[in-house]
Formats: C-alpha cells, structure tokens, sequence
C-alpha cells in the first residue's frame, strides 16, 4: 500500500472561531453565540450566497499561511512529482463554476439534519490540469488531499485535515479555487487554494490545501475511515460521506414570522446530486401540491422554488419536499435530509 504519509508541521494559533475541546457528541448541535457562522444561517433571496453569509466549519482551526513560501505538491504515484507556488498556480487559465456547498454535520451524528447550505461562485482550475501534468502511473487508485490545517481531535494529536476520492471521480470532478464571488479567497474559507468537490458535502472539499497525493489504497485515518461515514440503504456497511442527498430549505416565511394576513408566498431552495425536477408543499399537513420551481443550468447549483397561497388568520405549517431526476424523494421527519418544515402565524389585517 502506498499511503501519504503526514508530516509534522509548526503549531499554529488557534482559531477564534473553532471549539478549544473537542465537540461533545451528546451535546446540542448549537454554535457559540459570538460566531453566528457556525451557525446554519439561512441562505437568503440571493442566488449567490454574500461572503459574510457563508457558513464557517474547521475541526483543527484556522492556520497562518505565509503565501510567499507555501506551496502545493502533487506527488505519490505519479511520473513527474509537482511543487507549484502560488504565482505559478494564479497564472494557469481561471474558470467560474458556481455550485451549491452543504455542511453534511456533526460527525458524531450522522442522522441530525443542519441545512447549512450557500450557492458559491469560485474561481479558479479543474485539478486535471495538475494531474495531467503530473502524470498518475497505473497503480494509482486514489487521490488523496491534505490541508495546512493541524491540531488535535477526539484524543488524537498532531492531525492534519485529509480526505480522498477515486482518482476517477477526483479527475472529473474536483476544482481548485483560489477565488469566490468575485474576490480573493478569504482566510477562514481556505486562502491560497482548497478543493471543491460540486455534488458532495463540503467535508470533501479540503481548504488550505498543500500536498495531493495519488496511493493505490485508500489512506486509514480520522477524517478518511473513522469519522465521515454512513450506511446508506442496500448497503453492507459505512460508506465515506461523499454525495449530497436530494434536500430542500424553504427560506421564506422564516421560522416563528408573524405575517400579515391575506396572500402568503412561500420560497425556498433545492439541490441535489442531478436536477431537482419536482418540489411539493404540504400546508397544514395537507396534500401535496406542487411549487415552481426554477430549471437547473449548465452549473450544479441549487434551484429556487415559490407558491402563492391565501391563509386565514392563526398558527400555520408548512413543509417541502424535493424529488430528483434520479428518483429520490426527500423521506419524512427522521432523516438527515429530511422534509423541511416552518412554523408560522398569520394576523388579522
């Protein structure tokens, strides 16, 4: 097996904006008050989610980068190993992709819904322009992405943020960015370079990126096969966490609102792997009937939905449920990507 192995690496400070402890699984998934982006903010009328809006997610804290000797590697099994700094790395031809980004949540509880969800507009280049460059011998199998982050999580000390992909999916797929909405790349969301991986949770895409390594076998570690795993249906036992599930947020009218009465418009989002092609509202606990909803474009972005309704005075519900073009259906109260459901009541005028 030929895995990455993880060098050592100065401390850094920690991150104002990271637990000190590590999290307490049987505790409440609710954020310090003096970060609001660790929490679930809600996405917003804006396709584009705003920077300040976008949700903030680190395990092992924020580290301190001096871009003037960070560089990235690409090395493992391949024919001709990579050292590209950041001048270099800026100068490759940029593209825009903008794709729906989704915290999959604690760890501990796989099964706890969160929503944390925003739409981004990243710059930057499709990781096959490095491994093309690079060359992946024929044993490689795997890619495996490490960050600068490092510290220490659940009794472990001196880790590193890793995770991996099929070498496949990973040529396919992954794109790295070095800019989003327009702008520089923040610190707190991965200044120089961190992948993103559309269609898959956030967990995937590893920020800070330094060292892409290619192995033959998956690499054994906390963030790739002890934590960040599931069993989903008709499987035989956890699989990585990889893919979103289909999903939904209605946004308006937001939770505990007090509207006045008359005409109700109800909106939200939804996104999947593939194209959302159906979203229903069930109001009260009625039928379902379906919203509009907007059409996917070139881009795996989410897709916006609304519906017009009359309500009488009094306390209301209403609940959405995305269908995709592969057949999934958003499963009732229970599941991480379950319908979601607003509370609300409507005044006299």
């Amino acid at each position: 097996m030929t895995s990455p192995s993880i060098p050592t690496a100065p401390s850094t400070p920690p991150d104002p904006t990271a637990p000190s402890t590590p999290p307490d699984p049987t505790a409440p998934l609710t954020p310090p008050p003096n970060d609001p982006s660790r929490a679930d903010p809600a996405p917003g009328p804006d396709f584009v989610t705003p920077v300040d809006n976008l949700f903030v997610r680190t395990h092992l804290g924020v580290p301190e980068i001096d871009t003037a000797t960070w560089t990235l590697t690409v090395e493992g099994l391949v024919e001709r190993p990579l050292r590209l700094d950041l001048p270099t790395l800026l100068d490759l031809p940029a593209e825009q992709l903008t794709a729906v980004h989704e915290c999959f949540g604690s760890p501990f509880r796989p099964d706890t819904p969160t929503r944390a969800v925003a739409n981004v507009e990243w710059t930057g280049f499709p990781l096959a322009a490095l491994l093309d460059r690079a060359g992946p011998l024929p044993s490689a199998r795997h890619v495996v992405f490490e960050g600068a982050d490092r510290g220490s999580f659940q009794g472990e000390d001196d880790l590193s943020y890793v995770k991996d992909l099929p070498l496949e999916t990973a040529h396919r797929s992954v794109f790295l960015a070095h800019g989003m909405n327009g702008a520089r790349l923040r610190t707190r969301h991965g200044y120089p370079l961190r992948a993103v991986v559309p269609r898959m949770f956030g967990t995937n895409s590893v920020k800070w990126l330094t060292r892409i390594v290619l192995t033959d076998e998956r690499p054994e570690h906390m963030f790739t096969t002890t934590f960040y795993t599931r069993t989903v249906p008709g499987a035989e036992g956890p699989q990585p966490v990889r893919e979103v599930d289909v999903s939904s947020k209605i946004l308006s009218p937001s939770p505990d609102a007090e509207l006045t009465g008359g005409s109700t418009v109800f909106r939200g989002r939804a996104w999947s792997t593939t194209e959302v092609v159906r979203l229903d509202l069930s109001i009260d606990g009625g039928p379902w009937e379906p919203a509009a909803l907007d059409v996917l474009g070139a881009d795996p972005t989410w897709q916006g939905f609304s519906l017009r309704r009359s309500l009488p005075p009094g306390p209301h519900s209403v609940r959405s449920r995305a269908t995709d073009a592969a057949g999934r259906v958003q499963p009732p109260p229970g599941a991480r990507n379950s319908v979601h459901e607003v509370r609300f009541t409507v005044r006299r005028r």
